[in-house]
């Protein structure tokens, strides 16, 4: 079986809007699928807003904000966890993750975080919100472009920017105190003693949620993200995607025409031709034309569509959450088949169990100290007068914790005697919070013999006992 995806996106616009060159102005709808985006829209602007401003206590020694991205110092906090540059594996880690249950999701439901939670729908929506409350729906803001400008619509259109821009730089804002310590930050917003460098993101920021969430929009969803680009590739036909049921719609035509079929025993489809589906499309597709790859998957032309099914007192799900499959099989007349759970998604969800579980362990056995040890180079070892053989080793005690720590360094494996440069006699070893120390070490063995070295750091402040191996050189 082939399936064309289609990808010219001109063609698949709303045929009017299209014509006129006009833009894409989605319709309001009411339905389950649209209250379920306003509630994921609550939800993630709720946590995007109010995160920087949760406290997590670290110590004296550590910053309290729970989601910090400390560059400065080279820190990423989130909560519980600390993150420094030798643990950008686990960033990287995560970020795989993150893109295999992306991909995972995309074989069970399509585009559904574009749809549902993508940064740009939610602000797309948060934006349309302001423009509907100012304007009024689409077909008054259809009758406001290329109208004659008056005082009422000068209003309108200043009031509406307005809100965008209140909205921009409270996002820009935010997104500002997560690299620094929010309530400090605003405090210095509201007395303005704030400086050039965080006004400079801040605008940033606010000019480009203002432009991509006030102008691009659908052009965002179609042509500059990179993931409709690659549906092509892992679109799969089970995925439980949008689809219009063409067996039971076809031949369109009007409501009272459809009747007069019926009752004389020909075929008449439930689609009426309405157009609502594209009148309410964020994207301005039609659905009805087949797989689209801009598709984000809302589903709230399912909500416009089930509505007219339901004045009409017809079947509702004429456009549904349906799998491509399942639509072949209903032109065969065929029952539809769930295969949610097939080899490619049992795949993808034995890899993300293993990724997290993998990263878990990482995390769980991550310690917030660490002991390297760089042997000599030039010269490898030096023989002494008395005989005696001396190695020389660089060796560094890193304290990731927020509080300082004292360790005692000792060796094993051979038997030399340990000298630490710079100390009359092996003493503990104070590393302060978030530092490192660097030791100049030397081992003199009276008999000069090849073998592994063991540097053993014993933290005297708790049980924690670091260990790094080297070599014991002859030349």
């Amino acid at each position: 079986m082939a399936i064309t995806i289609e990808i010219n996106h001109a063609k698949t616009r709303a045929k009017a809007t299209a014509a006129a060159g006009l833009p894409v102005v989605p319709q309001a709808v009411r339905g389950p699928i649209r209250r379920l985006k306003w509630v994921i829209l609550l939800l993630t602007l709720s946590i995007y807003y109010v995160t920087p401003f949760l406290r997590w206590d670290r110590g004296p020694h550590a910053p309290h904000q729970a989601v910090l991205l400390d560059f400065a110092n080279g820190r990423l906090y989130a909560f519980f966890v600390e993150i420094w540059p030798q643990d950008l594996y686990l960033v990287t880690g995560l970020l795989v993750l993150a893109s295999t249950i992306l991909i995972l999701t995309n074989a069970l439901a399509g585009r559904l975080w574009c749809g549902f939670a993508c940064p740009q729908t939610v602000w797309t929506d948060l934006f349309l919100l302001v423009e509907r409350l100012i304007e009024g729906d689409r077909r008054q803001r259809l009758k406001n472009i290329g109208a004659p400008l008056t005082v009422k619509r000068a209003a309108q259109i200043v009031a509406k920017h307005f809100g965008w821009l209140v909205i921009s730089l409270a996002t820009g804002g935010t997104l500002i105190f997560y690299f620094t310590d929010a309530p400090d930050l605003l405090r210095g917003i509201v007395s303005g003693d704030v400086s050039a460098n965080a006004l400079t993101w801040m605008a940033v920021f606010a000019g480009t949620t203002y432009g991509l969430a006030g102008f691009a929009r659908e052009q965002v969803c179609t042509f500059m993200c990179p993931w409709p680009r690659l549906q092509g590739a892992i679109w799969d036909p089970e995925a439980y995607t949008v689809n219009y049921r063409d067996y039971r719609g076809e031949q369109r035509t009007s409501a009272k025409k459809a009747a007069e079929l019926r009752l004389r025993g020909e075929r008449a489809g439930d689609c009426v031709d309405c157009g609502q589906c594209v009148a309410v499309c964020p994207i301005g597709i039609d659905i009805r034309e087949g797989p689209n790859f801009a598709c984000i998957n809302c589903g709230l032309c399912v909500d416009a569509c089930d509505a007219v099914m339901t004045k009409l007192g017809r079947t509702r799900g004429l456009i549904d959450y349906e799998s491509w499959e399942n639509i072949e099989r209903g032109r065969r007349n065929e029952a539809p088949v769930n295969r949610l759970a097939r080899p490619k998604t049992i795949g993808l969800t034995a890899a993300c169990v293993v990724l997290a579980g993998a990263i878990g362990v990482a995390f769980a056995t991550k310690t917030t100290a660490k002991l390297s040890v760089e042997h000599d180079r030039d010269p490898v070892a030096v023989r002494l007068s008395d005989g005696s053989l001396r190695n020389a080793y660089t060796v560094k005690l890193l304290n990731k914790s927020s509080s300082p720590h004292r360790y005692t360094l000792s060796v094993g494996g051979v038997d030399a005697v340990l000298s630490i440069v710079g100390y009359d006699r092996p003493a503990p070893i104070e590393v302060a919070p978030d530092a490192s120390e660097s030791l100049r070490v030397t081992l003199t063995a009276a008999e000069g013999r090849e073998g592994d070295v063991v540097f053993t750091a014993r933290d005297e402040t708790g049980d924690t006992v670091l260990s790094a191996k080297d070599r014991f050189l002859e030349r």
